[in-house]
């Protein structure tokens, strides 16, 4: 008995050595955790366990057969976080790089089936070179079947990204079908081809941050939702995240304790300039509005004229979207056309409630933006918030003009509660644009025409430049003073909590991608 207690002891060391001590020592001077220490870090002390530990690639070319390290380059099973199941995998960049094999794509596969049945949030680690060439296709199947099951998995269970090293090739496909992608910064890049293909294809001389690291991603191409300094603050960031998140669509977001106090905010009332052009931060509404330090901004470098983001409100867990002024005047464009709507869709998913926070003077014009689909990016938006069911509700902090008022969750198109500010202005444009249409003519004959324009200005602006009109229509259903708006928001999602609502019968909608 003693001899067969040692085998195993053996094998079981051996598995968690990975790669070797030689190829950790590599991995912690290059500032980065192992898989296992990651999964450690990562979930609540020893509640981790391992599935597929002892299991070894089956792959006999190229001298293979020589190289055999239990558990094939990643580390998979399940675990809590603050109590809460999570199934998770992390590839093992000490063997064979990381890369994808028959069996290592078989392991996550498996922990995806689990958390699909049991309804839990999936969680990877990635850390890969790619695909292990020696296997060929074995490897490429591999990878679709994982990408299969992102898809089974999605708006069925959360499922959470960490670039925490190399994702090249077809390893990229799986976190951009995930829900959120986490980068680290300076030591993990994401690209389909490599600074060296891309020479020999286009002969740009590049490196592989600038292709493809976290501040590329983050900022220009959106594929990052949230960087992170390094391994430990980007495993603080997943665990933060996911506090934020129901284990699966068919639970609500845990919901905090929280004793309703004296609620209004008297700092909101002197956030909005009175000079309708002059910008302001809405993150100062915002934090005017939510719990004190609750918010968590998703995609915050990328597309800055909108802000998406999860709060709490009384301990309750919502999605914020925003137009941010600060920011070409808080303008929809493509880019914050497509965060926005990604991050309205997620939240459906998932039962998070919606608060749209509007200040905007339209769409961004321009032949950048027409030449590269404003229309149909547009209409992202406004089909994501048109088809959302969870709780809506919408504050006017100033301008909504145009098709953008109808975008940004009016009541036209589903939204439950919009509220407005005194100042808001809800109009088919701003006043002295629509005058210089309307009154062109009396302008232009006039013996003073800017005079004139004047005057014409602050006749539109007193007819429609304010949220009265729209409160007679039922458009608006209460204006509010500033400082009562976390009250009325409070109120607002209490009486929403138990909304239900009955859709089409569908496969799906055709969302315009």
């Amino acid at each position: 008995m003693d001899s067969i207690i040692e085998k195993l002891t053996k094998k079981i060391a051996l598995a968690r050595l990975g790669g070797g001590k030689k190829r950790i020592e590599k991995q912690h001077a290059k500032k980065k955790l192992t898989a296992r220490e990651r999964v450690e870090y990562l979930l609540d002390e020893g509640s981790f366990e391992e599935i597929g530990m002892l299991v070894t690639h089956r792959t006999t070319d190229f001298g293979m057969e020589k190289e055999m390290y239990y558990g094939d380059g990643v580390v998979t099973g399940y675990g809590t976080i603050e109590g809460r199941l999570v199934y998770v995998f992390a590839q093992d960049f000490t063997v064979f790089g990381g890369a994808l094999s028959e069996t290592h794509a078989e392991k996550i596969c498996k922990i995806m089936d689990h958390a699909v049945k049991v309804g839990a949030p999936i969680i990877g680690l990635n850390d890969s070179g790619g695909a292990r060439i020696q296997e060929g296709v074995k490897s490429l199947g591999g990878y679709a079947d994982i990408f299969f099951r992102n898809v089974q998995a999605s708006g069925v269970v959360p499922q959470l990204s960490a670039i925490m090293g190399p994702c090249a090739g077809g390893a990229v496909y799986s976190p951009a079908m995930t829900d959120f992608t986490i980068m680290v910064e300076d030591t993990s890049y994401m690209f389909v081809t490599g600074p060296n293909v891309v020479k020999t294809v286009t002969n740009e001389d590049i490196t592989a941050e600038e292709l493809g690291g976290a501040s590329t991603h983050s900022t220009k191409s959106g594929v990052a939702h949230i960087t992170s300094a390094n391994d430990i603050t980007c495993l603080n960031d997943l665990k933060k995240l996911l506090n934020y998140l129901p284990q699966n669509n068919k639970e609500t977001p845990l919901k905090l304790p929280y004793k309703l106090r004296n609620e209004v905010r008297e700092k909101l009332e002197n956030i909005v300039p009175e000079n309708p052009n002059k910008p302001y931060d809405m993150h100062e509404v915002i934090n005017g509005i939510i719990d004190e330090n609750s918010f968590f901004e998703i995609h915050k470098n990328y597309a800055d004229n909108i802000i998406v983001g999860f709060a709490r409100i009384a301990g309750r867990s919502i999605g914020i979207v925003a137009n941010q002024p600060m920011s070409l005047a808080g303008c929809l464009d493509v880019d914050s056309s497509i965060k926005g709507a990604r991050f309205t869709r997620f939240c459906d998913c998932f039962n998070i409630p919606l608060l749209v926070l509007v200040d905007v003077p339209g769409f961004l014009p321009g032949t950048h933006q027409e030449w590269n689909g404003i229309i149909t990016n547009g209409a992202k938006l406004l089909y994501a918030l048109s088809e959302a069911t969870v709780p809506r509700v919408t504050v006017i902090t100033r301008k909504a003009y145009g098709g953008a008022y109808d975008v940004m969750n009016s009541k036209h198109i589903g939204a439950d509660m919009n509220f407005a500010w005194p100042m808001a202005e809800i109009a088919v444009m701003g006043a002295k644009g629509a005058a210089e249409i309307i009154f062109k003519k009396e302008i232009r004959e006039a013996e003073n025409p800017e005079a004139k324009w004047k005057e014409k200005e602050a006749e539109y602006a007193e007819k429609f430049a304010d949220p009265y009109r729209a409160a007679k229509r039922g458009f608006i259903d209460e204006v509010i003073l500033p400082k009562n708006t976390r009250r009325k928001l409070i109120k607002a999602f209490q009486m929403l909590e138990k909304k239900k609502v009955s859709t089409p019968h569908r496969k799906h909608g055709n969302i315009p991608l």
